[in-house]
């Protein structure tokens, strides 16, 4: 079992910047790849970027493509998404999730965080 627990997420002005981590408990990150998600209010969770498991491969939806960056640290279990020039419509839920090996752009991931919220201010 992994469990992930995502922080930073908050309230910020369009424009401005957030940093989500993503900290995971109960085995190595090292043999999975790892994704983010959003959801937004009445809407399905959409992918937003992943990570291979050794980091040598990112991906990001385009809509996020050029604002946001996803790093991994496999030494401190963590995950780690830099989302700068952020506009309204990035306001959402953000999930983290882990998946054994392969890395994916739906949602069939293994493991899932709790969430964190982000709101981007107009």
């Amino acid at each position: 079992q992994v469990q992930l627990v995502e922080s930073g997420g908050g309230l910020v002005q369009a424009g401005g910047s957030l940093r989500l981590s993503c900290a995971a408990s109960g085995r190595t990150l090292s043999s999975y790849a790892m994704g983010w998600f959003r959801q937004a209010p009445g809407k399905e969770r959409d992918f937003v970027a992943a990570i291979s498991y050794s980091g040598g491969s990112t991906y990001y939806a385009d809509s996020v493509k050029g604002r946001f960056t996803i790093s991994r640290d496999n030494a401190k279990n963590t995950v780690v998404l830099q989302m700068n020039s952020l506009k309204p419509e990035d306001t959402a839920v953000y999930y983290c999730a882990a998946r054994f090996r392969m890395v994916v752009t739906t949602t069939r991931y293994d493991y899932w965080g709790q969430g964190t919220q982000v709101t981007v201010s107009s």
